[in-house]
């Protein structure tokens, strides 16, 4: 009895310890906080998605800053005294917007006759907001899922993939090659313009490409080429990235304008080039032979 006396003596007076009452408050503060979050707060507003009246008024916010100079204050485009100085962006849609603004296309540094690719200037939220702004102007196509560009998400077999790669390679032949050239490589345009590379593009924007037809290329849209074909185009493209250069060094790919061009240079240029050291050899040996025999 004497021990445990004792032994609540000294629990009493550790109690009535400034430390300890500090120590209990924090553990009391951690823990009611914990609770708080795990069963009684909201969600969080990084995984909380933003509705759609805020994702289109932080859209409009950056269409006035980057964008209404060349395209109007709502999107109606601006004529200058030469011609559309910006179009109107009035029924584009977001998946033209999501193009144009993720390969950097937009916003334009300088006027010309295409914009070429470059690094994007807004991060991806962004340009989520401005395809909805852009969006809520009028219908036009959506930013496609995955579910769309991605041929995998199709539920086909091995049989059926492969299947849709050989097709999707057949369209491609019949209607991309004239301009994309026969592997995805590009080439020159006429009026400066040119038909870029394919080879670096992502899944997304080449389907978004088929979809709303940027620059001088035609519009595939689902009622002209249906989603598993232009999914089946995208499978194509990707499964001759990974194919090794068989005819050994491909010359960028460009057909046989590069190739003629390699065997003039190089080819007919280098047997140009051997028989002349052959005939300056002969001349010179002609010339000793005949010295030897002027002095004998």
């Amino acid at each position: 009895m004497r021990f445990l006396n004792r032994s609540a003596g000294r629990l009493s007076r550790h109690r009535r310890s400034r430390v300890a009452g500090l120590l209990v408050m924090l553990l009391g503060l951690l823990f009611m906080g914990g609770l708080y979050q795990v069963v009684l707060s909201p969600s969080n507003a990084d995984t909380q998605t933003k509705s759609d009246e805020e994702l289109i008024k932080e859209g409009r916010e950056l269409f006035l800053v980057g964008c209404a100079f060349c395209h109007g204050q709502n999107g109606e485009g601006i004529k200058s005294a030469d011609g559309q100085y910006g179009p109107s962006l009035v029924g584009v849609g977001g998946a033209a917007v999501n193009f144009q603004v993720s390969t950097g296309r937009m916003p334009m540094q300088n006027p010309g006759q295409q914009a070429p690719a470059k690094e994007p200037v807004y991060s991806e939220d962004e340009i989520d907001a401005l395809s909805a702004y852009v969006a809520s102007l009028g219908p036009g196509p959506e930013v496609p899922t995955a579910a769309e560009y991605d041929i995998d998400k199709y539920g086909l077999s091995a049989d059926e993939r492969r299947d849709a790669v050989v097709r999707g390679g057949q369209l491609f032949l019949t209607n991309c090659t004239a301009c994309h050239n026969f592997d995805g490589s590009g080439g020159a345009m006429p009026w400066g313009k040119y038909a870029p590379s394919l080879r670096s593009t992502s899944e997304k924007n080449l389907y978004q490409a088929m979809l709303t037809g940027p620059q001088q290329m035609p519009v595939f849209s689902d009622e002209v080429m249906l989603p598993q074909d232009k999914a089946s185009i995208i499978a194509y493209l990707e499964s001759i990235k990974e194919e090794p250069s068989h005819g050994g060094f491909g010359l960028g790919g460009l057909g046989p304008v590069s190739e003629g061009m390699f065997a003039w240079l190089f080819g007919i240029g280098g047997l140009v080039g051997f028989a002349y050291w052959i005939a300056a050899h002969t001349t010179r040996s002609t010339k000793t032979k005949s010295s030897e025999g002027t002095q004998a």
